[in-house]
């Protein structure tokens, strides 16, 4: 169904009326551990700013007397409709947040009308979303030391009917994320600090701890050795599971044992844009992990140009870091990107207010891109282009 202004599109019971009035709301009701994880970025957060500072250096270009009544945000994603050019990106951890976590992101797309991707280190069972939730699921995997994990989320995430799988290739040596060290005293232990300021916080106390205990990394519960599987134990062993032997013969064995879409996360350069399509993958998505892996790193946006124009017409493309706006999605669009995913924005969302904090995250960000498309002098999404941009 395509995606439709509803009366009340702008302020709910959040007093939110952009992402980053959202953002606010999401740092009040959560402890700041919670929220930095969130926010933090890699090092000096040189590559977090850059993807803001990208976008503001894009103008748009109008184009004048032309009649966009009727302008549809419409699109298509491997063949299937899309309401809007988004999607919901893989994060973990979401049960921090939010009780809800995963099933309320994933309920959020499903009735707005776009795909959720599911991570592997999520805290809700990948049976359980598809179960939940509905939609249209794609599920994000990481390849670890131990490959029987991989194995064994495929299989669940075919079975279960998920229909694109995202290889993530840019996470395996772990960024240095140093707001989330300095909330712990060591590994798995707030500072002091750090719980005097969860206290401050009774709702996520008694919705997110009371309600749900300690969120538990369920998808990969089954090897993880005893007390590991919890957000805090699980946090000093997971990164010692990761290790830097990924390669791209590593497309061929997932190949293997997925047979639905597969899509390459982690492309920055049109030589690894080009290899993809020769690997066989149906698409890529273009990231730099949202600031939180290489710092001083390029923008996704700074290079999606060139690797849409060499590869466009041959895969999907998809990007995300550092989407706020609606313009900023224009800006993707008419550069060559065909859909973009939404990190960030929609986790404000979460933990301002559930899935009806997510749905307001996407409400607001399908109106901006409506107007903007208005503005330019555009009727529908696939009106965008280049020439539109300086």
């Amino acid at each position: 169904m395509p995606w439709k202004r509803r009366a009340s599109s702008g302020r709910d019971c959040t007093g939110a009326l952009n992402i980053a009035d959202l953002r606010e709301v999401a740092r009040r009701r959560v402890p700041g551990f919670a929220f930095e994880y969130v926010e933090g970025g890699a090092e000096d957060e040189a590559t977090l700013r850059r993807n803001r500072e990208a976008f503001s250096a894009l103008r748009f270009v109008p184009q004048t007397l032309i009649d966009t009544s009727g302008r549809s945000l419409g699109t298509s994603v491997f063949g299937r409709p899309c309401a809007a050019p988004l999607a919901i990106a893989p994060t973990g951890l979401n049960g921090m947040l939010h009780p809800d976590g995963d099933i309320g992101l994933a309920r959020a797309a499903a009735a707005f009308g776009i795909p959720y991707t599911l991570s592997t280190l999520s805290t809700t069972r990948l049976e359980d979303v598809a179960a939940k939730a509905g939609g249209r699921l794609w599920m994000q995997l990481y390849i670890m030391k131990n490959r029987a994990i991989a194995e064994d989320i495929m299989a669940r995430a075919a079975a279960a009917g998920y229909e694109a799988l995202v290889f993530t290739s840019d996470a395996n040596v772990f960024g240095c994320r140093e707001w989330d060290k300095r909330n712990y005293a060591r590994p798995g232990k707030l500072r002091g600090a750090a719980i005097l300021d969860s206290m401050r916080h009774p709702h996520w106390l008694i919705e997110v701890l009371l309600r749900q205990g300690i969120p538990q990394f369920h998808n990969i519960k089954a090897f993880l050795p005893p007390g590991a599987a919890s957000a805090v134990g699980g946090s000093t062993i997971i990164p010692q599971m990761f290790e830097p032997t990924i390669t791209w013969a590593d497309i061929e064995w997932v190949r293997r044992y997925w047979p639905g879409k597969l899509l390459l996360k982690g492309v920055l350069n049109v030589d690894d844009a080009r290899r993809a399509v020769e690997a066989g993958c149906d698409g890529i998505v273009l990231t730099n992990h949202g600031g939180r892996q290489l710092d001083h790193c390029v923008a996704a946006i700074e290079v999606l140009g060139e690797i849409a124009a060499a590869v466009g017409s041959r895969l999907t493309i998809i990007i995300d870091s550092g989407f706020r706006r609606g313009s900023d999605i224009a800006k993707a669009l008419a550069l060559g990107a065909h859909t973009v995913m939404i990190g960030r924005a929609a986790l404000y969302g979460l933990a301002a207010n559930g899935e009806r904090g997510v749905r307001l995250a996407l409400d607001m960000l399908a109106v901006e891109l409506d107007r903007v498309l208005g503005q330019l002098g555009c009727r529908s999404v696939a009106d965008l282009r280049p020439s539109l941009l300086r």
